[in-house]
């Protein structure tokens, strides 16, 4: 199912790669009057802008793992020729969002950042040191014990303690950098299972983030890859029979996760995911993968459930809680991979899929009462460009020749296991260009493509929205969504729930009314 699934979507962009050189242009864009209307439609929107302030009850984090703005550009396109369009003029979901910001995304002791550290930032509302999770830049790297004294807490925990309910939704494994940040305090992100300990670090009592993600704090909803983690290391795989648990302390996770609660599932495939009655729930984790889930591009829909139905479950649990919720979503783990990978068409798909999951979750969620909130932890060193006309496929070649007249692609790489060793490349197709293995080009040689160091974009709508604006420091990301829910430490943020203050209105509004009740009183005066 999942070959079938891929081969649909290869031929569709294979369609689409037909001579886009003669694509249509829409004819109104050939004439002012078409950008002057659509200048003066988006001046009246901004000019009708409102900042909704009051406070957030629902929050959420959609953290799209090494979307960087090049990658955000080739996906609007992509997702725009999936449609069959020209891709430029498509607007993607969080495009539509009408408050945007760039985030510094430096570690405290590295320029080019990794996950583990933005994620501290973002969740925490602190800069840590690269690979590090949920503590500060204070600690020893040489002492895993150095972790309790320095740890600092996520909004999500502090959303937890204000009664709350509270999730994570990942296409990577719970465990990883990103979700991990939510819930664990390590100097090491790549402890995942007491098996990954150094040696004494377990008597000086460090715990794996599998451990900490059961006990530190109570999760409502977790969804993801990870299940190896969770496992002795003699439990076969109920999916994969070949492999086992990772556990060296033969403790079932999963069990002690369960042990005390009412409502609560345990599942690990779409057929008891799709069991699972929101209504009737108050606790789920589903790990449907030993590590991270599939690349959507190989997902099989039958026993994987995809990134959107994830999220669809994980809100309707949520919402029942008439104090709100706080949800983490991340496909960026996908993105990020691929592109770690030099495989740019595994990146772009996920984050199309990602960015559908966005657009779904709108049709849940009212802007009234929700924050939501689109940003990377880090970019890559992606690049998109070359020569190409209006609707060139982002996966295919440029119009012109390179200096060695061969062609090549608009997306590349500045490292990466692209690199074409002996420095004479061949020359380029859209028939190679398309494969699902295909390696973009790359400048420099590297086993794994690197992450990249300038600013990501942050998208934000609902209350307190408006806080998002200029250029900050990654950690902002973790005040202002405290700020808007007033949580720790700003409880006393003295915003009134929705609905628990006066109404206000738009000052043409109130020319209108006051128009009217003129008019009124002049007619009775008559």
């Amino acid at each position: 199912m999942a070959r079938l699934h891929n081969l649909i979507i290869t031929g569709l962009l294979l369609v689409l790669l037909v001579d886009w050189t003669v694509s249509s242009i829409p004819a109104e864009e050939l004439h002012a009057s078409y950008w002057n209307t659509k200048g003066k439609q988006a001046l009246d929107m901004a000019m009708n802008m409102k900042p909704k302030i009051h406070r957030a009850k629902n929050t959420i984090l959609f953290l799209g793992d090494g979307m960087g703005v090049t990658t955000v550009t080739a996906t609007r396109i992509l997702k725009g020729q999936l449609a069959e369009q020209n891709g430029e003029e498509t607007s993607l979901a969080m495009d539509t969002f009408p408050y945007l910001a760039l985030s510094k995304t430096y570690n405290v002791d590295q320029q080019m950042p990794d996950s583990a550290g933005t994620a501290t930032a973002y969740l925490c509302g602190v800069k840590a040191n690269y690979g590090t999770l949920g503590v500060t830049a204070a600690i020893n790297p040489n002492d895993c014990s150095s972790a309790e004294a320095n740890k600092v807490m996520s909004v999500l925990y502090r959303a937890k303690m204000a009664g709350k309910s509270v999730g994570i939704v990942t296409t990577t494994r719970v465990q990883h950098a990103s979700p991990g940040a939510n819930y664990a305090h390590t100097v090491s992100r790549r402890w995942y299972s007491d098996s990954d300990l150094p040696p004494g670090s377990a008597e000086r009592g460090c715990k794996d983030i599998s451990y900490q993600l059961v006990h530190n704090v109570e999760i409502n909803v977790i969804l993801g890859g990870g299940r190896q983690y969770m496992f002795p290391n003699n439990t076969i795989d109920p999916e994969y029979p070949s492999e086992r648990g990772d556990r060296l302390d033969g403790v079932d996770l999963t069990a002690e996760w369960l042990r005390g609660k009412t409502n609560a599932r345990y599942v690990w495939n779409k057929a008891e995911f799709d069991k699972v009655d929101p209504d009737k729930t108050d606790f789920l984790m589903g790990l449907f993968e030993p590590k991270d889930c599939r690349y959507e591009m190989e997902r099989d829909p039958l026993t994987d459930p995809s990134l959107t139905e994830m999220m669809d479950k994980a809100i309707k649990i949520l919402r029942r809680n008439p104090k709100g919720y706080f949800l983490f979503v991340e496909d960026d783990g996908r993105i990020d991979h691929g592109h770690h990978g030099g495989r740019a068409k595994r990146a772009l798909l996920e984050a199309v899929q990602f960015d559908r999951a966005i657009e779904h979750a709108a049709s849940m969620t009212q802007e009234l009462d929700t924050l939501s909130v689109v940003t990377a932890d880090h970019s890559h060193v992606f690049a998109f460009g070359g020569h190409a006309p209006r609707g060139n496929p982002v996966l295919g070649v440029s119009s012109g020749l390179a200096r060695d007249k061969k062609h090549f692609t608009n997306a590349v790489y500045g490292n990466g296991p692209g690199y074409i060793e002996g420095n004479i490349r061949p020359d380029m197709n859209e028939s190679i260009s398309m494969g699902d293995e295909y390696k973009q080009q790359a400048a420099v040689p590297k086993d794994s493509e690197t992450h990249g160091s300038e600013d990501v974009a942050i998208f934000a709508k609902g209350p307190m929205a408006h806080l998002f604006h200029g250029v900050q420091e990654q950690s902002y990301i973790a005040h202002v969504m405290a700020y808007a829910a007033c949580i720790e430490p700003y409880v006393d943020c003295g915003l009134e729930p929705v609905g628990g203050h006066a109404v206000s209105f738009h000052p043409s509004l109130l020319l209108l009314l006051t128009g009217l009740l003129l008019a009124l009183l002049s007619l009775r005066s008559a």
